[in-house]
């Protein structure tokens, strides 16, 4: 192990898995462990080496499972905690590592911990999640919930109204408002304490590390994060000792913040920031409806900015990359799908880009096939926009796309019945499909290290309002030269060319891409939605 981490994550590709939309194996309607555990070879068959499997707890899933009522236990929806040893079992079987979603800011109110501390009577929960110290008094800006139970005061929420805020205490002391705890207080401790029980349970257990959700959220009032670093840190410290072979993925998009405090990896998403958004989705916006204007880079319109991303991310990548990972994720449950205003061969650009990047890709589930967003579903289990990206994973193209053998009235989500729908099945027997072309390309990232999540970035070409992007990627093992024009227009640039062995050895390619080498400089010349990758 390095400073990075474990060595299987060097090579690590993920896939993210939506549980109770992935594959149900026993006719109810909704998926489960077993179901994940059946298409393994799937998994494997992807070039997948690791998973990240979202909340599977006992839950009264008024958020799809991130309102946690049992912290220790697999929701029977989903099985047993057998199930889930068996999981763990099959997957190291095939060489595939398995991360599962830790919500630790925030329980549910059904959580016997909430229930304790919601009595007027003082006990051992009383200061296990933050509350007020009278009905009349409010949070001072956060959101809180009164009148709720016989305790005389409000409790203070992270999101919904039904996910009360764990206490880990303030970084700022308030003398107005005694009830906001200093991070050393008893209750705090015994929070913290109790969560790096939860961990050690599922490691235990066989489980990988964990994604950690709204990692940046625990300590309130914490200026810098100073204390939230802190208290990652000696997570981490916790980590290195008992569990060297498993890592911690935070939901922080801030990888300055998030890897220094511990984390050997960070999403570059949507968190208040438009590096990640510019890339796929800026049409979308944050909330993705109403749309918000602007251009994605990696729309056919060729109008997208790639600088909008560059600027932070280089910066990111430059601060962090000998300490751990960033991941640039093809989607997740909290955004529309990668597909939307985009067609087979543009998701094609996109995942040539994803998997040519440096630190850590994940796919999100159904990603790979072209999955749409449904949009304008009724909200289910607090999804809102959020639930045409969780629909049923396709299979096949027949009842109910091959995901349950249920009523499609049963099923947790309706499945997509429009003309032309994905799926595996019809995929497989195209060496031109996308889930091919995705098999392609992570098999190509495997097997290359100057691909590999350590490998040196250098842009090329990647000019504001320009195409095409132009980059480089070397390791001691080579170097490779990465071109991706997403706009249906020709593209040209010239960048420099010193030290490169061109045009090279094609990797991969789509559409024309020609290059022209000029004494130190080179010129390259690329059809409308084209890409390259070249041994260089």
């Amino acid at each position: 192990m390095g400073r990075k981490g474990p060595r299987w994550l060097r090579d690590a590709v993920f896939y993210q898995i939506y549980p109770q939309s992935f594959y149900d194996s026993n006719g109810d309607g909704i998926g489960d462990i077993e179901g994940i555990i059946r298409k393994l070879d799937y998994i494997e068959s992807l070039g997948a080496n690791a998973l990240w499997i979202n909340p599977c707890f006992v839950s009264p899933f008024g958020d799809a499972g991130y309102d946690v009522s049992d912290y220790y236990k697999v929701d029977p929806r989903y099985g047993t905690n057998a199930d889930l040893r068996r999981l763990f079992r099959e997957a190291h079987a095939k060489g595939i590592r398995v991360c599962l979603d830790l919500v630790p800011g925030h329980t549910s109110t059904e959580h016997p911990w909430f229930k304790a501390a919601c009595a007027a009577k003082r006990n051992k929960y009383s200061d296990w999640y933050v509350w007020t110290d009278s009905v009349w008094s409010w949070g001072g800006g956060m959101p809180t919930i009164n009148g709720y139970s016989q305790r005389d005061g409000n409790y203070i929420t992270n999101f919904f109204w039904f996910q009360p805020a764990l206490n880990y205490g303030f970084a700022k002391r308030d003398p107005r408002r005694p009830w906001k705890l200093p991070v050393g207080h008893p209750a705090a401790m015994a929070v913290r304490r109790e969560m790096r029980n939860v961990m050690r349970f599922w490691l235990d257990m066989g489980a990988d590390g964990f994604r950690v959700d709204m990692a940046f959220s625990l300590i309130k009032e914490d200026p810098g994060h100073r204390e939230t670093k802190k208290l990652w840190r000696g997570m981490r410290r916790m980590f290195d000792r008992e569990y060297p072979e498993a890592i911690l993925i935070s939901e922080w998009s801030h990888a300055s913040k998030a890897i220094p405090a511990g984390f050997h990896v960070d999403f570059m998403v949507q968190f208040g920031r438009s590096g990640y958004t510019s890339l796929f989705r800026k049409e979308l916006g944050r909330c993705q409806n109403p749309p918000a204007g602007g251009d994605s880079f990696f729309s056919p319109n060729g109008k997208g900015n790639i600088r909008e991303f560059m600027d932070i991310y280089l910066e990111e990548y430059r601060r962090t990359k000998r300490l751990g990972y960033i991941s640039i994720p093809s989607g997740n449950h909290d955004v529309a799908r990668l597909s939307v205003g985009k067609g087979m061969r543009d998701l094609e650009l996109a995942f040539a880009f994803v998997m040519t990047m440096p630190g850590t890709p994940f796919i999100y589930y159904g990603d790979e096939i072209g999955m749409r967003y449904m949009k304008n579903l009724p909200s289910k289990e607090g999804g809102y926009y959020r639930t045409g990206a969780r629909t049923p994973m396709q299979w096949t193209r027949g009842r109910n796309a091959g995901f349950s053998s249920a009523r499609s009235a049963d099923l947790y989500l309706p499945v997509d019945k429009r003309p032309g729908r994905p799926a595996v099945e019809s995929q497989e027997k195209s060496s031109g499909s996308l889930l091919n072309k995705v098999r392609s390309l992570v098999a190509l990232r495997h097997r290359t290290p100057a691909l590999g999540a350590d490998g040196d970035f250098l842009p090329l070409f990647a000019q504001a309002r320009k195409y095409p992007l132009v980059y480089l990627r070397k390791s001691a093992g080579g170097k490779v030269l990465v071109a991706i024009n997403p706009s249906a227009r020709p593209a040209a640039a010239t960048f420099s060319a010193k030290g490169l062995k061109l045009p090279g050895e094609t990797l991969a390619s789509k559409g024309k891409v020609l290059i022209r080498p000029k004494g130190s400089k080179a010129k390259i010349e690329m059809g409308g939605v084209s890409y390259g990758i070249f041994a260089v």
